[in-house]
């Protein structure tokens, strides 16, 4: 693992904003645990009304979030819906699931299709 990965890159930015608006409602921890072969990386994101701490650690938490590293990845690049993930299996959550729903907010949206100018994925509307 390089500090470049995407999800480093994630957690290292969000550690350093320290106040987030979009969590300004949320109070507790998320541990993201997260399996790259036999070894699990581990994610703690404390939440405090806003103020976001992130570090290393295998500490109790609020809410446990597992997944394969390779597809938080995607999680992080906007190619993979967090929550859609979790309702295919490939996502678990244990304890507090309106964490999650309050963090997804922090994940970006799909990457946009240039030859459109709508969202990958997105539907044409009919008039």
């Amino acid at each position: 693992m390089t500090m470049t990965d995407p999800t480093s890159r994630f957690f290292e930015e969000l550690g350093g904003r320290g106040h987030e608006l979009l969590l300004a409602k949320a109070v507790g921890t998320v541990r993201f645990d997260l399996a790259d072969g036999r070894r699990t990386d581990r994610w703690l994101v404390s939440l405090d009304k806003g103020d976001v701490t992130v570090s290393h650690g295998n500490a109790a938490a609020d809410c446990v979030v597992r997944t394969d590293r390779v597809l938080f990845d995607r999680v992080v690049a906007g190619r993979v819906n967090v929550l859609a993930a979790l309702l295919r299996g490939v996502v678990t959550v244990e304890g507090n699931v309106e964490l999650v729903v309050l963090f997804q907010r922090l994940f970006p949206g799909p990457p946009r299709d240039r030859g459109s100018g709508r969202a990958a994925g997105s539907a044409a509307r009919s008039s």
